[in-house]
């Protein structure tokens, strides 16, 4: 890249307010919208999102400031199948653009029915979507090694062919290939002060769609979107770090985190230490899949000044938060 670019710089610690009672970041598995073995069609999607809305705000009765994340990986995927298909007619957008269409495209879906939810208990809230772009480093060592696969599948010469033509790094993903892309590690919300207003509104947010639209900040303080995909779980953590929330709450389609997942030993996991869960997490406890990130996120949540972080089941979404279910990661001196 030719801009000249800088480094993002978190706010330092010894600014950063205390942590504010009450206040949670609910990070929504892709399993909200789209349940496992379902082809994604929109009835299923809004029926989905009906169960998720009344699981979150039945959990609005108990902590009342909600900054809600949501993962976008079928739907961006579904985006870029569509301009795959349409690029002879329509010019095919980069990765940023498309991931900031899923978040208006998802953010809709879930506003609506969140708003229908709360309507329906007759609460009078307002809920409020932020398209988010997330910085980060320009020199992350992400952007040496792409590694997350994104958009269709290719046999190897037309994939090999596509990625002299556009620059992309191609893959094996099984018995076919794919584009990959950085993951670079998020930095900071270009979007924070707006979210924490609303919050002061006592409005329901929904933002970092995605992990965010990944964007690099120039020597000028200008921002430029870049094709990359953002960890959704760590950028969980920094929402909940600018929004000073008091919890974390990663919420998917399975009850609890488990040592030995699929084993026919595994063994369900109450609470841990932070110390205890990076032990875990570093041996391969959890495997490399959808669980490891999860519990890598809590630990760095806790350790930057959380009081807690949970994974757990989206349908026990209360119980969660009342530590009646799921898994609860705590500082080592809790």
């Amino acid at each position: 890249m030719s801009l000249p670019l800088t480094r993002a710089t978190p706010r330092p610690a010894s600014c950063e307010p205390a942590r504010i009672p009450g206040r949670s970041v609910i990070a929504l598995g892709g399993n909200a919208l789209i349940h496992r073995g379902e082809r994604g069609e929109f009835a299923d999607q809004l029926r989905n999102l009906e169960h998720a809305a009344a699981a979150i705000v039945a959990l609005s009765e108990v902590t009342s400031q909600i900054v809600l994340t949501h993962g976008n990986g079928p739907q961006v995927g579904f985006l870029a199948l569509q301009a795959a298909a349409a690029e002879r007619d329509v010019p095919v957008p980069p990765l940023d653009v498309l991931g900031a269409e899923s978040q208006g495209q998802i953010g809709y879906l879930l506003s609506q029915a969140l708003r229908n939810a709360f309507h329906a208990r007759a609460v009078p809230r307002d809920v409020a979507v932020v398209l988010t772009q997330t910085v980060v480093d320009a020199d992350d060592p992400a952007f040496q090694h792409p590694t997350k696969p994104v958009g269709p599948v290719y046999e190897e010469a037309e994939a090999h062919r596509l990625a002299a033509e556009r620059g992309w790094t191609v893959a094996r993903d099984g018995r076919h290939w794919r584009r990959v892309v950085p993951s670079p590690r998020p930095r900071r919300l270009v979007e924070a002060a707006v979210i924490r207003r609303l919050m002061q509104a006592n409005a329901l947010v929904i933002a970092s769609g995605g992990g965010g639209v990944p964007v690099v900040e120039d020597g000028e303080g200008r921002l430029h979107g870049i094709e990359a995909v953002i960890d959704k779980d760590l950028a969980a953590v920094i929402v909940a770090e600018e929004v000073r929330a008091e919890s974390l709450i990663l919420l998917t389609d399975v009850d609890a985190v488990y040592r030995g997942w699929g084993t026919p030993g595994q063994e369900k996991i109450e609470r841990l230490q932070a110390g205890d869960a990076e032990e875990l997490r570093r041996a391969g406890a959890f495997g490399s899949g959808s669980m490891e990130p999860k519990v890598r996120a809590c630990v760095e949540f806790v350790r930057a000044g959380g009081r807690w972080a949970a994974v757990g089941a989206l349908d026990r979404a209360q119980e969660v938060f009342e530590g009646r279910s799921g898994t609860r990661i705590v500082n080592d001196e809790a």
